[in-house]
């Protein structure tokens, strides 16, 4: 370890304000969850990434499965996700993700991974067959993905698309002033072109995008993201605090209150997001049952349906 890092180590941490905390997880549908997982030899983000909202989400049954291992080729300053070589593909994983979904009773679910740039199509046919086992289990249940970028994998965002999940999010994570600092293996414009594919791929497919604040940012930073995101046709955004894992990972520059997310949401609903979801607890996943509920409702108004 560096001096850096042994100094980082021992600085003490911001304490979080009131509208941040939340309560242990104690409920017995968590544990239940958590079991779930365990026994199907799942991963999930909720756990890998220290969601502030577990207890919450897996209360209601509501788990976000992290396919592809729990080892990521990307070491992103922001996230708690382990980093190294990655070990081979399960290929009983699509099946034990589509019974998890059975299991949980899911309406609606969540999946997303690590990145696999050690893969030669960076773990886009694993998506695919993923997404085909659960629709083919479970012919109710809404399908949100939530893919890293495929840098430098020529078509396999497409590969993805025309699976069509019945959402695409992607997160653009923070303003590209920041990148460098904050996700370095990554490029603002590469992931903002992603999203963009995806509607031109398929027009009606609903995307998502988010990004965190408190890292930094400034507030017309965000306002351009918006932007961005309209520009490229980006259905439902999502703001959340940024909170810091570990002391290794780079620290909290402010807590941003609720009444600034209050204020991004509705600048943001006025630039034409279908749905956006603001608040310091917000997380990709976070509600995505009933803001897909909402964002369809969008839709079919906007269509006068």
């Amino acid at each position: 370890m560096s001096k850096v890092e042994n100094i980082a180590e021992n600085l003490p941490r911001a304490p979080k304000p009131n509208w941040l905390r939340v309560k242990a997880p104690t409920s017995p549908e968590y544990h239940a969850t958590r079991k779930l997982m365990r026994d199907l030899k799942l991963h999930t983000v909720c756990e890998e990434a220290a969601c502030p909202n577990i207890g919450e989400c897996w209360k209601q049954k509501h788990a976000t499965m992290m396919i592809l291992g729990d080892i990521c080729t990307r070491a992103c300053a922001f996230c708690n996700v382990k980093t190294g070589k990655p070990g081979n593909v399960d290929a009983e994983e699509p099946a034990h993700v589509a019974e998890a979904v059975h299991n949980l009773g899911l309406r609606h679910v969540v999946l997303t991974s690590v990145d696999r740039d050690d893969l030669d199509d960076g773990g886009a046919n694993h998506w695919v067959e993923v997404i085909k086992a659960v629709r083919a289990a479970n012919p109710n249940t809404t399908i949100e993905v939530l893919t890293p970028d495929f840098r430098k994998k020529l078509g396999m965002v497409d590969l993805v698309a025309q699976a069509r999940p019945d959402v695409y999010n992607h997160n653009l994570e923070t303003v590209p002033r920041l990148y460098r600092k904050i996700r370095a293996s990554a490029r603002y414009f590469t992931s903002l072109r992603l999203l963009e594919r995806v509607k031109e791929i398929e027009p009606a497919m609903f995307t998502k995008s988010g990004i965190m604040v408190g890292l930094g940012e400034m507030k017309e930073e965000v306002l351009q993201v918006m932007d961005d995101m309209r520009a490229a046709n980006v259905d439902f955004l999502t703001i959340g605090q940024y909170l810091q894992p570990t002391p290794r990972h780079v620290a909290v520059d402010r807590f941003v209150t609720p009444d600034e997310f209050a204020e991004y949401e509705r600048v943001a609903r006025a630039k034409g997001f279908l749905m956006v979801s603001a608040s310091p607890l917000t997380r990709s996943s976070y509600h995505a049952d009933s803001d897909f509920a909402q964002l369809r409702e969008a839709r079919e108004k906007q269509l006068g349906i």
